[in-house]
Formats: structure tokens, C-alpha cells, sequence
């Protein structure tokens, strides 16, 4: 069955404000009179949230990198058949804290792998299904990475260095470059109220379909 709803998703490094952001787009459907959904990967389900943890504690540094990719898309064949598929059948407007991007960004420019291996990864989990937008909160990693010091101790990820960080920031501005219809680079760098007029702006823009 082809999906009828909205699929939004928030790309970015750390500490850009994602939660945060997420939050302000599905108000603004609900304002609309729009069902939205709001999950999370790796995550949004019993199973994706179990990987998750494990994923992300600091203590699991021999996590090699292929278990990490093919973990990631074991959440995310959960998350399609549990939670995304599901809404967007019922009409919903899905919009979820990362997806597929952050699998290039962070596992195919921050790790090494190969891209047409993610690609084939994409195509059997996910056929044809793609976000119509994605919002790529963007900022330099030092201001990313501070921010994200100040809310937590860092996670396996957050522990990462300077130059994996780079990586996967250059691979989603190419993301960004290669699909401008699809992908919003949001300046990150400015205050809430400004990131959100960003926001609003690509919303009012897009011809959604109504409910």
C-alpha cells in the first residue's frame, strides 16, 4: 500500500537543536489540523530503543563499523514497519529525528563505508520511500559539540573526534548540495526564534496536501 501522509525528518550533527525544532513542525500540523507522529532514530520503537542504548553507551567502544551500519538499519526496518509506513498509511504526518541521511553522514563519511553498500542497505529496507523535506540544522562542530557538552555526558558518538564530526558535517551540506528540493539548510548557529522563522519559511513554501 502506498503512504498518504507527510514524512519530515531533522538532520544535523550534535547539539543543533533537533529536539527542539522537531517539536516547533509538528506544532505548526497540529495547528494545521494535522495527525503527527514525532519519533526518533535510532529508535521509536521497543526494539529500535533497545538498539539504541546500546549503540550510544560509551562503554561499547568495540562496536565495529559494519555492526554499527547494519544495526542502524535493523532499527530502522522496525521503525518502518511498526511506526512510519503505519502513519503514513493512515495519513499522519510523520516527522522523525533523523533517518537515512544521518546513516551516509555518519557511518559513510565519519566511518569509511563505502556509499553504494549504505545505498543497497536503503533500497531493501526501504524501497521507494523518501522524506519529502529535510530540515539540516547546521552549524560548525565546535559550537555543536559545546552545546551538546552542556546538556549531558557525552555519548559513544558525542565522544568522537574533531575530524569524524567534520566528516559527517561535509557529507550532509553535500547531501544538502546534491538534493535542493528535498534537503533546507537551516543556520543553526542563530537564536531559537530565528531558526524557527528559517523553519516556517520552507513550511509556508511547500504545497502540502490537506488532511
Amino acid at each position: 500500500m502506498k503512504e498518504k501522509g507527510i514524512f519530515i525528518t531533522l538532520e544535523g550533527i550534535e547539539g543543533v537543536g533537533k529536539t527542539t525544532q522537531l517539536d516547533y513542525v509538528a506544532e505548526f500540523f497540529r495547528q494545521a489540523g494535522r495527525n503527527v507522529t514525532v519519533t526518533r532514530e535510532p529508535g521509536g520503537t521497543s526494539v529500535g530503543e533497545s538498539i539504541r542504548s546500546i549503540l550510544l553507551e560509551s562503554k561499547n567502544l568495540d562496536i565495529c563499523t559494519e555492526t554499527e551500519l547494519l544495526m542502524m538499519f535493523a532499527a530502522r526496518a522496525q521503525h518502518l514497519q511498526q511506526i512510519i509506513r503505519p502513519a503514513l498509511q493512515r495519513n499522519d504526518v510523520v516527522i522523525c529525528d533523523r533517518f537515512t541521511d544521518a546513516s551516509f553522514a555518519y557511518q559513510g563519511a565519519g566511518r569509511g563505508i563505502e556509499k553504494k553498500k549504505i545505498e543497497q542497505l536503503q533500497e531493501w529496507v526501504q524501497g521507494e520511500l523518501r522524506p519529502e523535506i529535510t530540515f539540516l540544522l547546521d552549524a560548525p562542530v565546535e559550537i555543536g559539540l559545546e552545546r551538546a557538552g552542556k546538556r549531558s555526558k557525552p555519548d559513544r558518538f558525542e565522544s568522537e573526534s574533531m575530524k569524524f564530526f567534520n566528516a559527517v558535517r561535509e557529507e550532509y551540506l553535500m547531501i544538502a548540495k546534491d538534493e535542493p528540493g528535498r534537503v533546507f539548510v537551516i543556520n543553526a548557529t542563530l537564536s531559537c526564534e530565528n531558526v524557527q522563522e528559517q523553519i516556517l519559511t520552507v513550511l509556508k513554501n511547500q504545497n502540502f496536501p490537506s488532511c
